[in-house]
């Protein structure tokens, strides 16, 4: 089985990098070393028991790029609630662990390539 469930490809993802740096363009103050790598960001669901070191080299194995930085956050179960004829239903969306890998200058991931 592996490691990596599937990319996170959303709008939210795609304009961090954006944001991230219009803000330092607007500041007088240099990039940190943080914002540097900023552009090249990508974000994987992963399976919940794995650590960062294993992400790091199956993103590496996956894609064929070198991995500068993993950071991994647990994203909480939405509650959901809908209305029906026998009442309201309540339920919840499961949690997950996200991983968003910051890759070396130069090094991208095209997730539409085998399209």
């Amino acid at each position: 089985m592996s490691i990596i469930i599937k990319p996170v490809v959303t709008e939210k993802m795609t304009r961090i990098d954006e944001t991230v740096i219009r803000a330092i363009e607007r500041e007088k103050s240099k990039p940190t070393k943080q914002h540097r790598g900023s552009r090249h960001r990508y974000a994987f669901r992963v399976l919940r028991d794995v650590n960062k070191i294993e992400i790091k080299k199956a993103v590496e194995e996956m894609y064929e790029v070198t991995v500068e930085d993993v950071n991994t956050i647990i994203v909480a179960p939405k509650k959901r609630t809908r209305n029906t004829k026998a009442g309201q239903i309540t339920g919840a969306s499961s949690a997950y662990k996200k991983a968003i890998v910051t890759l070396r200058e130069g090094d991208t991931i095209d997730f539409y390539s085998n399209i």
